[in-house]
C-alpha cells in the first residue's frame, strides 16, 4: 500500500474529491495553506480522479489525464510501490477503511508533531467521514425501543406533562386525519408557549393549556412567532430522513436544521402503514462512531491532543480564542425569562449558569423546562427557583466539565454518556467557565 496524496491548489471556495478507487463517492478536501487537500492509502495500480470545485467539475491541466468511453474527461495517476509516502518516514501501522479498490487513510503517525496539524486534521476527517459513509440508520437504532408518539389534539397541558414524565424533550406528532407523522412537539414549544402566556396575564391560567390542542398551538405558532412583521408564514415539511440514508447525511441534516433529533421513515413501496421507524440523535452516531474508534486504538492520534490545539467548540474571548457563536452565561440571581429568551435568540439548547465569582454552579437547557410543566410552574421566576424545582423533581444532577488540556478522546466519551449533550470548559481552580463544546460541535468539526 502506499500513500498518495491529491491537491487542488488553483483557489476555490469548496473542493471535493473522486476517483475509480472510491466508487467516484465524493469526498471532501481539506484546505492546508493555500490549496485543498486529500490523502488515500493505494495499493499499485493506475486510477482515474476528478475534483468538485465550487460545484463545477474540474480537472488538473498540469497532471496526466484521459478520456473514458463515454467522453468524460479524467486526470489519471499511477501508483507504484517506490512512489514517495506523503508522511513523514516511519509511520505507524496504518488501517484503513475498505473501498471498492483501495482504502481511505484513516490513521496517521503517533506523534502529532510529526506531521502539519492541518493534514493531520485533514486526515482524520477522511476517516471519519469514511466510517460514516459505509454505515446506515441501522447502525444506530436500537432492535428493541419504546417510541412515544402524541395525537395532534391532545390537549397541550397534557401533552408537556406526559413528555417530562417519559423524559423528553421531543416527541412525534401523529395526525389522525392526514394518518401521518406530521410534526414534532417540542421543549421549545413549551417555552414559547410559557413566553406568550406571560405576556397575556389574563390567560396565565390553566384554560389555556387545559382546552387548546396541539394542533392549534402548532397554527397559533406560525402566527405568533412566523414572520418578523408578525404575520403568518407557511408551515414547512416534516424534516426526517430514510432509513437507507448514510450517518453523514444524517448528521448534517441534523445540524443544517438546527434541530436535537430527526425522525426516520421507513422507505416503503407505497404510502401505508405508519412510516415512522424511530428517532435519529447526534448522540446516537457519536456512540456507534466511538465504538468503531475503539476497534483501532493505536492509530487516530488526533484523539490524544488537546482541547487547546483543536478548533472545536465556543468558546470565552478572555481565552484569546475565537468561535461562531458568542458564550453566553447567566448569574443564578438572573430572571428564568432572561435565560429563555437568550436560548431562544441565540438558537441555542443551554447556559451555563454561574454564581457571583463568575464560577459554574449548573447548567440549564431547553429540556429542562418540563419541569415547569410537571409542577403547573408559569409564573416569573428566577433561575435559581427553576434549577430547585428541577432538583425537587429529578434529584440533583452532574455537571459534566473538562480542562483546555483535556483531550479529544476524553470529551467524546463524556458526550457519550446517555443524556449528557454537552461539556463545559472551565478552569480548575476557581471554575470559571471558558468555554462549551456540544454534540453539534463535535459534528461540526468532524464533518467540516
Amino acid at each position: 500500500m502506499v500513500l498518495q496524496r491529491f491537491s487542488w491548489p488553483y483557489g476555490g471556495r469548496h473542493a471535493s474529491f473522486c476517483g475509480s478507487f472510491t466508487g467516484w463517492r465524493e469526498y471532501p478536501m481539506a484546505l492546508v495553506g493555500t490549496e485543498f487537500q486529500v490523502v488515500f492509502d493505494l495499493p499499485p495500480g493506475v486510477y482515474q480522479y476528478r475534483f468538485l470545485v465550487d460545484g463545477v467539475w474540474r480537472c488538473d491541466e498540469s497532471k496526466p489525464f484521459m478520456r473514458d468511453e463515454y467522453g468524460l474527461i479524467s486526470n489519471k495517476v499511477l501508483v507504484e510501490n517506490n512512489a514517495q509516502p506523503v508522511a513523514q518516514p516511519e509511520p505507524s501501522p496504518i488501517r484503513g477503511i475498505n473501498m471498492d479498490e483501495g482504502t481511505i487513510l484513516t490513521t496517521m503517525p503517533p506523534e502529532p508533531s510529526s506531521q502539519n496539524p492541518g493534514m493531520q486534521i485533514a486526515v482524520f476527517r477522511h476517516g471519519i467521514s469514511g466510517i460514516l459513509l459505509h454505515n446506515t440508520i441501522y447502525e444506530v437504532v436500537p432492535l428493541s425501543s419504546k417510541l412515544a408518539i402524541l395525537d395532534t389534539q391532545l390537549p397541550v397541558k397534557q401533552a408537556f406533562k406526559i413528555m417530562h414524565d417519559e423524559g423528553l424533550a421531543l416527541v412525534p406528532l401523529w395526525d389522525d386525519h392526514q394518518g401521518t407523522i406530521t410534526g414534532m412537539l417540542t421543549a421549545s414549544d413549551f417555552v414559547l408557549m410559557l413566553r406568550k402566556l406571560q405576556r397575556n396575564i389574563r390567560a396565565l391560567g390553566n384554560e389555556e393549556l387545559e382546552m387548546h390542542p396541539i394542533s392549534a398551538w402548532k397554527e397559533a405558532k406560525l402566527q405568533f412567532y412566523g414572520g418578523p412583521d408578525g404575520a403568518a408564514v407557511q408551515r414547512r415539511p416534516l424534516i426526517h430522513v430514510k432509513d437507507s440514508d448514510n450517518l453523514v447525511d444524517v448528521a448534517l441534516t441534523i445540524i443544517r436544521n438546527e434541530i436535537s433529533s430527526v425522525p426516520i421513515f421507513k422507505s416503503l413501496p407505497d404510502s401505508s402503514g405508519m412510516p415512522l421507524l424511530n428517532l435519529a440523535t447526534l448522540q446516537g452516531i457519536l456512540t456507534f462512531l466511538c465504538s468503531k474508534l475503539q476497534e483501532q486504538p493505536e492509530g487516530y492520534s488526533l484523539l490524544h491532543n488537546q482541547l487547546l490545539n483543536i478548533p472545536i467548540g465556543t468558546w470565552s474571548p478572555h481565552t484569546g480564542r475565537t468561535s461562531n457563536r458568542l458564550l453566553r452565561t447567566l448569574p443564578l440571581s438572573s430572571p428564568l425569562n432572561s435565560c429563555l429568551d437568550l436560548l431562544l435568540q441565540d438558537r441555542v439548547s443551554s447556559i451555563p449558569i454561574v454564581d457571583d465569582n463568575g464560577s459554574l454552579r449548573d447548567v440549564y437547557s431547553l429540556s429542562d423546562i418540563m419541569a415547569l410543566a410537571k409542577n403547573d410552574v408559569y409564573a416569573r421566576i428566577e433561575l435559581e427557583q427553576a434549577l430547585d424545582v428541577q432538583y425537587q423533581v429529578q434529584g440533583r444532577r452532574q455537571c459534566h466539565t473538562c480542562l483546555q488540556t483535556s483531550t479529544l478522546l476524553e470529551v467524546l466519551g463524556k458526550l457519550c454518556i446517555p443524556g449528557v449533550r454537552r461539556v463545559v470548559i472551565i478552569e480548575q481552580s476557581t471554575r470559571f467557565v471558558e468555554g462549551i463544546i456540544s454534540l453539534r460541535d463535535i459534528f461540526t468539526f468532524l464533518l467540516g
